[in-house]
């Protein structure tokens, strides 16, 4: 048995990881290799950090693409070889003619959640424009999907498994920038990062659209340091890379980001 009160010890998504703790018994006991809902990626990272000193289990993340954000565990004995086509992900597409009614990632999560699925069994959605929506989901919910999910906004589509060559994603591009700012705060660092404002970053982290290392940071002052991740939907990802103090006190910071 695993030490379930020293892992649920100071968790934020304690029901998640409880789950979790349970499947990773049933591996144990059964050694078969048993795969989790999505998570989602404030899930994902404590996860890998409280079960990651584990030495009786082993967990393999995948979203069906590298940078997916919504991802499932697969979770074995360590003894056990596991690798990514264990982790059971499907594609389906969600097409109709969106050039006259766009539809936004919100829409089309709208319309998937409205056939009464929950939004665990649904991984990343792809966006396509005006052609649809490509998402990834758990296989036993494709026929579902397509028997059930007939509209999107005022737009008739046509729901259906594709194969994964078909995938739509394309590789994040990196832009790797210096700034020198008087303090790590967010605000300051982000709105250099992400090429805006800094009073339309605040109105971001007030409004919990800032995430930082998965986490929603809603405070402006919130201090960063290298490492961290910073992430706005719709607008990419910025990792906080070296800093060095110049000789006036202010932070000399290398950031990367992700689009």
């Amino acid at each position: 048995m695993l030490p379930r009160e020293e892992l649920l010890k100071s968790v934020e998504n304690r029901d998640t990881l409880a789950r979790i703790i349970d499947q990773a018994e049933q591996a144990i006991k059964t050694w078969e290799v048993v795969c989790t809902d999505f998570l989602a990626p404030p899930e994902l990272a404590e996860v890998q950090q409280v079960f990651g000193r584990l030495t009786e289990v082993q967990f393999l993340a995948w979203g069906g693409y590298p940078q997916a954000e919504r991802q499932r565990l697969a979770i074995s004995r360590a003894e056990l070889p596991l690798d990514q086509s264990q982790v059971a992900v499907t594609t389906i597409e969600i097409a109709g003619n969106f050039l006259f009614d766009p539809a936004s990632h919100r829409d089309f999560l709208g319309a998937i959640l409205g056939t009464g699925i929950v939004r665990e069994k649904i991984g990343d959605i792809i966006v396509l424009g005006e052609r649809g929506a490509q998402a990834i989901v758990v296989p036993d919910m494709v026929e579902f999907l397509t028997l059930n999910l007939k509209q999107v906004r005022s737009v008739p589509v046509k729901t259906q498994a594709i194969d994964w060559s078909e995938l739509k994603v394309r590789e994040p591009k990196k832009k790797e920038l210096t700034t020198v700012e008087a303090s790590m705060r967010l605000d300051a660092l982000a709105s250099a990062g992400f090429g805006m404002s800094r009073s339309k970053m605040a109105d971001l982290i007030n409004a919990g659209d800032v995430r930082v290392n998965w986490k929603e940071i809603t405070q402006t002052s919130y201090v960063l340091k290298p490492g961290d991740l910073v992430a706005i939907r719709g607008k990419g990802r910025l990792e906080i890379g070296e800093v060095a103090v110049t000789k006036k006190d202010r932070y000399r910071v290398q950031l990367t980001r992700l689009v």
